[in-house]
C-alpha cells in the first residue's frame, strides 16, 4: 500500500496486482496508514484501489487454513469496519472497478463515495455462496443502501453496474475514470476545509446508532 500525501489530503493506494483482496497484509498496511494520516493531522483521507479493480473482498485462502485463521481476519475486518465508520478525519472512497463483498463494506463505511463507469460489478454476494450477514454488517448497510434497495442488495445478491449503485445508495456519485482521481481530491480538499473537531464530533453523533450496533456485534465475537 502506498501512502501518499498531496497538500493537507492523504492517499491510501492499494494494488496486489490481482483481486485486492482483504487479507492480513491488507489490515497491517490500513491501520498502519490510518494511523500516520491521524497522527499526522491530515486533512482527510482517500481509500483507492487500483484501476478496474477496488477490492473483491476477504481472502479465500485465509479460510482455507482453518475456522480458527478464517475467524481471525473477519475479526480484524470488522474491527477496520468500526474504525472507518468512526474515522474522526474526512473520509473519500475512490472507487476504482469492481466492489464486492468486503470491498462493498468498506466503501459504505466512508464518508464520501465516488465510483468509475464501466462494466463493473458492485454487489454483496453473501446470501448467493452460502454465508450468513452477521448483523455489524447488517446494520453498516442499513445505514447506507436506500430501503428500496434493501432486500435486493443485502438479503437477494444483486449485481448493481456502478450508476445502479448510485440509486442503490452505495456510492454518491460515479465518474468516467480519467476524472475519478481529480474529483476525489476535490472532495476530500472541500471536506479537509471543514472544522476538524466538529467534523469527528458530528460524525459519531449521526452514527452513534450504527456504531452502537457494530460494537455490540464485535463484542460477541469475543
Amino acid at each position: 500500500m502506498e501512502y501518499i500525501q498531496q497538500d493537507n489530503v492523504v492517499i491510501l493506494h492499494f494494488d496486489d496486482g490481482k483481486a485486492n483482496v482483504v487479507g492480513h497484509q491488507f489490515l497491517d498496511d490500513m491501520t498502519a496508514g490510518l494511523d500516520r494520516a491521524e497522527r499526522e493531522k491530515a486533512g482527510a483521507v482517500i481509500i483507492r484501489g487500483r484501476a478496474g479493480m477496488f477490492s473483491a473482498g476477504f481472502d479465500l485462502g485465509e479460510f482455507k487454513k482453518g475456522a480458527e485463521q478464517g475467524q481471525a481476519m473477519v475479526k480484524r475486518g470488522f474491527e477496520l469496519l468500526i474504525r472507518l465508520t468512526g474515522f474522526p478525519l474526512p473520509l473519500v472512497a475512490s472507487c476504482t472497478g469492481h466492489c464486492v463483498a468486503m470491498g462493498a463494506f468498506i466503501v459504505m463505511a466512508s464518508d464520501s463515495r465516488v465510483g468509475t463507469r464501466g462494466a463493473f460489478k458492485v454487489t454483496l454476494p453473501e446470501t448467493a455462496i452460502s454465508m450468513d450477514l452477521p448483523p455489524i454488517l447488517v446494520a453498516l448497510t442499513a445505514s447506507r443502501i436506500v430501503k428500496e434497495h434493501l432486500t435486493r442488495a443485502a438479503l437477494q445478491s444483486e449485481v448493481y453496474d456502478p450508476e445502479q449503485a448510485v440509486s442503490a445508495g452505495f456510492f454518491d456519485e460515479v465518474v468516467d475514470a480519467k476524472q475519478l482521481e481529480s474529483r476525489c481530491m476535490e472532495i476530500a480538499q472541500h471536506l479537509a476545509q471543514l472544522p476538524p473537531a466538529q467534523y469527528a464530533a458530528n460524525k459519531l453523533l449521526i452514527r452513534d446508532y450504527t456504531l452502537g450496533l457494530m460494537k455490540d456485534d464485535l463484542a460477541g465475537m469475543s
